[in-house]
């Protein structure tokens, strides 16, 4: 029957680099919380980062403790992660091709992307859009 876990969670550090701390990024694994929080989001003026990630992918894993940097140091900006094989219709609908991918939303609308481990890209473009 259901259960009580939620289907939105923060994202726990498991590779020790925050030293034990809770990231500030959120993760969503129903289509549902995803969209109602997508939706909610489009209310506001605040910059929000996707990371389309995918649990096997190499890459992805290597950006990890980067965003988990700039989730810290840009406490203005909202980052979520979504899990393509757990949420392949949203990957689509933003047109997701390669990962990890970022995608930077404003007022529900894509503003820019960055695709690749790219870390000093996602920084340049996080510190461009935030304001």
């Amino acid at each position: 029957m259901g259960s009580n876990r939620s289907n939105r969670s923060i994202v726990d550090d498991s590779d020790g680099s925050s030293h034990g701390k809770k990231s500030r990024i959120m993760s969503f694994h129903s289509k549902d919380q995803w969209k109602t929080h997508f939706t909610a989001s489009k209310q506001t003026n605040k910059l929000m980062v996707i990371d389309f990630t995918a649990t096997w992918c190499g890459p992805c894993r290597s950006m990890e403790p980067a965003l988990n940097e700039y989730a810290d140091k840009y406490t203005d900006v909202e980052f979520v992660k979504l899990d393509v094989d757990e949420l392949p219709d949203v990957a689509m609908e933003f047109g997701v091709q390669a990962m990890p991918s970022f995608v930077f939303i404003k007022k529900g609308e894509v503003i820019d992307r960055v695709v690749g481990a790219r870390k000093e890209e996602l920084q340049k473009k996080i510190e461009k859009h935030r304001s």
